[in-house]
């Protein structure tokens, strides 16, 4: 099974999470009038057990086509990727459940500018890079409890774009 990517628009990604972009945000003007803030564009959630925690991930760059082996999420929170870069990134997920199904895996391609926050329990493939290795600011719960869950595929599904 090949899947190619689909636009990644706020509607088209709400099964999975939010999409992260300030197109359409009234910004409002903060900082003596030196900065535009675009807020809420997505809320953190997690377990009253958990913290919110701000890291940053480094991603080598694939080649494609990139076989998807194996398909992870976090039951106990959010978690949200934003580009430190303005190239295109794909984005593999599929929505939660016990465990998920190749024929509903999704390819989305932020435009670069994009980001976005899964929603807790939404599978998701570990970030990917195009063209050339590349950094994420990752938003996500740290703390205690059993917030990772992996899902190895047994059918070959490659994305291409």
């Amino acid at each position: 099974m090949i899947i190619r990517p689909e636009p990644l628009t706020k509607s088209t990604f709400l099964p999975f999470g939010d999409v992260l972009e300030t197109e359409g945000v009234v910004p409002h003007t903060i900082n003596f009038g030196n900065t535009q803030k675009f807020g809420k564009l997505a809320e953190v959630t997690h377990d009253d057990d958990g913290f919110a925690q701000i890291s940053m991930y480094h991603s080598t760059a694939i080649e494609l086509p990139f076989r998807i082996q194996l398909m992870e999420c976090h039951p106990l929170g959010s978690q949200a990727f934003y580009p430190l870069h303005q190239r295109p990134f794909p984005i593999v997920v599929a929505r939660a459940g016990d465990a998920p199904k190749v024929a509903d895996i999704r390819l989305f391609l932020s435009n670069g500018r994009q980001g976005v926050n899964l929603h807790p329990g939404a599978w998701h493939h570990y970030q990917l890079t195009l063209g050339q290795d590349s950094d994420y600011l990752v938003i996500d719960r740290g703390g205690d409890g059993e917030n990772y869950r992996e899902h190895r595929l047994s059918e070959e599904v490659w994305i291409d774009i």
